[in-house]
């Protein structure tokens, strides 16, 4: 497992924080699936406050600005496709808002297509783009960064209506000036790293998943999350818990940010 600390101005993450992680296989490394243990009888969590979006230019984002009770909680890869459907369910039975950053190579994105298509058409979910099979940008020539990100601006659109644009987040948080201006030329231009990680871009327990949620979960913050292995499934109701006893909302990066070029 590569181990990476990153939050897009190489801001040294303690703790629980870690990047991402090598590429994952697809499905779920073996693990049992369970469904997520969110109870029934919750109450949905808070909608995004109303008021103006933050107005802001091209370029990396590691926070949400300003002051504010939000929380982005935004999901990369997609390795298994047990995990996506079970980020499906968590967001229909309480109503949480979050973005995925897609690996349009993984099999979940068309598994569950029709059950995030009305979510993603009613802005609770967001999508952005996360490269097409999870290659080390800052490695590459200039047509194969465009080939990355340009096939899962294609799938996104033909799949879910939408392209990802202005967001992407590239692989590991590799990411240089002529990675980024590549990426604004196909319409990306807010890489957007983190600052707070699930850490679970590789198998841990739940928890040190949880752990890691108590560390970072905060107002304003980008935490980064995987759905690539099945602890987090069993998490959903721990990390509703935390979010209410924080007094946060889950937000999309669309629901507060308004970019202009």
């Amino acid at each position: 497992m590569l181990a990476l600390l990153a939050a897009g101005t190489a801001v040294a993450l303690t703790g629980c924080a870690t990047a991402e992680g090598e590429a994952v296989t697809a499905g779920s490394g073996g693990d049992v699936y369970v469904p997520p243990v969110v109870p029934p009888q919750a109450q949905p969590l808070p909608p995004p406050p109303g008021g103006p979006k933050s107005v802001i230019g091209p370029g990396t984002i590691t926070a949400l600005p300003g002051p504010g009770t939000t929380m982005a909680l935004t999901v990369d890869d997609g390795a298994s496709p047990e995990v996506v459907g079970a980020y499906v369910q968590w967001a229909r039975d309480t109503g949480a808002r979050f973005t995925f950053f897609v690996t349009g190579y993984y099999e979940s994105w068309t598994i569950h297509r029709d059950a995030l298509r009305p979510l993603v058409d009613s802005g609770q979910i967001q999508l952005g783009n996360h490269t097409w099979d999870h290659a080390a940008l800052t490695e590459l020539g200039a047509s194969g960064i465009a080939d990355q990100l340009g096939r899962t601006k294609d799938f996104l659109r033909n799949n879910f209506g939408v392209d990802g644009t202005p967001f992407y987040r590239p692989p590991f948080g590799y990411h240089n000036a002529t990675v980024d201006q590549i990426a604004a030329d196909l319409g990306y231009t807010v890489p957007t790293m983190w600052y707070g990680s699930l850490s679970d871009s590789g198998l841990i327990t739940e928890e040190y998943l949880i752990a890691c949620a108590r560390e970072y979960f905060a107002a304003q913050a980008i935490v980064i999350g995987h759905a690539n292995f099945a602890p987090v499934t069993h998490c959903y109701g721990q990390l509703v818990d935390i979010i209410r006893e924080r007094n946060l909302a889950l937000v999309t990066l669309n629901d507060v940010l308004d970019v202009r070029t």
